[in-house]
């Protein structure tokens, strides 16, 4: 579906929509690079997903670099609900006096996407304002990733128009991926947050303790865990590149390839996730993109773990 063409005639939109995509161009490269392969009205939608996604986990913790109206407070809770508030009415209304809320709300209603994701995704965000810790992987997954991370996927499904409605659990998979792989590349930023993302019985079961901030056997052997189950996640996620139409299959595939070799850049590190972030090289993500457009989104895709 092509975003309707009101935008080109809609100053606020065509400002909400090109904000969006700075948002993702600055914030979400990997997501950036994977949409340009989409077409233009597809591609915006992508930028839109991100944005709402970004402003609402910012409006918490960097309140200062959020540009919508939100009027500040000093209680992240308070102002986590008035964003919400902002994005609701404007999805009610169909529209908003702020350009990126006009945007997002545009973006959706056109594609369809269920309004049940957006409770979930909140009451995740939320969860950030009084949980720091998470007791399991089952408990992480299932009481704060279903919202943070899962939804993503499926809000992303309705831009990427599968062919069959069995794209859905791997779209949640690789939303889960994802999260898993910021969540391990993050322990040092999210330890001066406060929370730690990392299973509490994997950390005691290895005697490894992340507010160390050191690289010993037991942190090594605890990453080298983690990092084995986010590669089964995107494993799985990658069962539904052949689910998406060509343009969708190589965004995701390329998305995915980017993405997904973080882990790789975390061990050449040897686990040390404290004292820099571990990113991807430019040049590394343009020759996946390369390809992808040259060799199909199925090639060199993540298999199973031990395959």
């Amino acid at each position: 579906m092509a975003r309707r063409g009101t935008e080109a005639a809609d100053p606020v939109l065509a400002e909400g929509y090109a904000e969006c995509e700075r948002l993702t161009r600055r914030h979400g490269t990997t997501y950036y690079w994977g949409a340009r392969l989409l077409p233009p009205g597809q591609r915006v939608d992508v930028y839109a997903v991100y944005a709402l996604c970004r402003l609402a986990d910012d409006i918490v913790d960097e309140p200062e670099t959020v540009r919508v109206p939100v009027p500040p407070d000093p209680d992240p809770g308070v102002r986590l609900r008035r964003f919400e508030e902002l994005f609701t009415s404007a999805l009610a209304q169909g529209g908003s006096s702020d350009p990126v809320m006009a945007a997002v709300a545009d973006s959706l209603r056109r594609r369809g996407t269920d309004p049940e994701c957006f409770d979930r995704f909140f009451r995740a965000m939320e969860l950030d304002l009084t949980r720091e810790t998470w007791a399991s992987w089952e408990e992480l997954r299932d009481g704060y990733m279903e919202g943070s991370a899962a939804v993503i996927g499926e809000m992303m499904l309705p831009v990427l128009e599968p062919t069959t409605p069995a794209a859905k659990a791997p779209a949640r998979s690789l939303g889960l991926a994802f999260q898993l792989t910021n969540f391990l590349r993050d322990v040092g930023e999210d330890l001066d947050r406060g929370r730690v993302y990392l299973p509490q019985d994997d950390l005691a079961r290895h005697g490894a303790d992340p507010h160390q901030r050191a690289v010993t056997p037991a942190w090594r052997a605890m990453m080298a865990e983690q990092i084995a189950r986010n590669r089964e996640l995107y494993a799985d996620a990658s069962r539904g590149v052949a689910m998406l139409p060509p343009r969708g299959a190589r965004c995701v595939a390329t998305a995915l390839r980017m993405y997904s070799l973080i882990l790789d850049r975390i061990e050449a590190a040897d686990y040390d996730v404290f004292t820099a972030r571990r990113r991807v090289p430019r040049r590394t993500k343009v020759a996946i993109l390369t390809d992808v457009l040259a060799r199909g989104p199925l090639h060199r895709l993540p298999g199973p773990v031990g395959a």
